[in-house]
């Protein structure tokens, strides 16, 4: 069985279970899911500043109505839990833990831990990170030791 780390910053859409589920065709996969919820993750500025790259002014607007802390946590786990039901319901094996500090640490530790062969990192574009290469995929290349994939989620924020 084909084991990958999926790190999320929110719940998985169907497009993005289907498309996730399919890059191994007819391999089973195994999927460890990594959720650390966008709240905790990027600051306002930066968040705002993707908004406008993209072109919505009024999700840049809205960004300080984006929950942090506690309230973060608990949409996170919600968040986690819909993907790991869809994962399931497409047929792939699945588990998953949020992750509030250090993301690239909680990763390396996890591909570790159950000896994963690929990382596929899916979040919506973060072009200021992206940009420096301090995006959790251009850093994750650096220091877990397998293949990462970059993956844009097929929904908004």
């Amino acid at each position: 069985m084909f084991t990958s780390v999926l790190m999320i910053e929110k719940a998985l859409t169907s497009a993005d279970v289907e498309f996730v589920t399919s890059l191994h065709g007819d391999e089973d996969v195994a999927f460890h899911v990594l959720l650390q919820p966008r709240g905790d993750q990027a600051d306002r500025l930066l968040r705002a500043i993707d908004d406008v790259a993209l072109g919505e002014l009024d999700e840049a607007a809205r960004e300080n109505e984006t929950p942090e802390g506690e309230e973060a946590v608990g949409q996170g786990q919600k968040a986690l839990e819909v993907s790991l039901v869809a994962l399931r319901a497409a047929g792939s094996a699945a588990e998953g833990r949020l992750i509030e500090d250090h993301p690239l640490d909680a990763l390396k530790g996890l591909v570790d831990e159950i000896d994963a062969d690929e990382v596929i990192v899916l979040t919506d574009p973060h072009y200021v990170e992206e940009f420096f290469h301090r995006d959790w995929a251009s850093r994750a290349r650096h220091k877990v030791g397998v293949p990462v994939l970059k993956l844009f989620s097929h929904s908004k924020s």
